[in-house]
């Protein structure tokens, strides 16, 4: 009789070990899948790291595990998922280099002041990619390149 209970006991210590397990592999996964989809939570993160920074746009990548922000001045920002945390910066201008993907729905990044952020970026599709592009094209050119140099008038101009 007492062999017997000592089975059950270890059969059931055994299924709230197992049920435990699949708990916390499924929050795990819920964890891992939920990226930076949710825009609110993107948009209080950068908030959090960058206060005085008014947010204009958000994109997120195919995967949700980065965010890129353009900011209200034209300056765009990034946001990546770390598991627990998540890492944001300010690109400053002339400090990115953005090529094509091979699928055309991505863009290889190099941040040149966070190397460790660098990589492919896929979105769901080319118009995200290429909207993206704008805005750290945007971001790359320095403030006096902006400016157009006067209008000579022309010939047919003067009377």
């Amino acid at each position: 009789m007492e062999n017997n209970v000592s089975i059950i006991v270890w059969c059931v210590i055994f299924a709230v070990v197992i049920a435990i397990a699949f708990a916390a592999t499924r929050m795990a996964a819920q964890n891992k899948e939920e990226g930076l989809h949710d825009t609110g939570l993107a948009i209080i993160e950068f908030n959090r790291a960058f206060p005085n920074e008014a947010i204009r746009q958000l994109q997120a990548t195919a995967n949700g595990l980065a965010v890129f922000v353009r900011l209200h001045d034209n300056k765009a920002g990034f946001m990546r998922s770390l598991q627990r945390h998540y890492a944001c910066h300010v690109i400053q201008p002339g400090r990115v280099r953005v090529l094509s993907s091979q699928t055309g729905k991505g863009l290889s990044i190099e941040f040149l002041d966070a190397p460790h952020h660098n990589g492919a970026f896929e979105f769901t599709s080319a118009r995200e990619a290429s909207e993206v592009s704008l805005w750290l094209l945007g971001n790359y050119i320095a403030e006096p390149d902006k400016e157009l140099p006067p209008a000579n008038p022309t010939a047919a101009n003067r009377h």
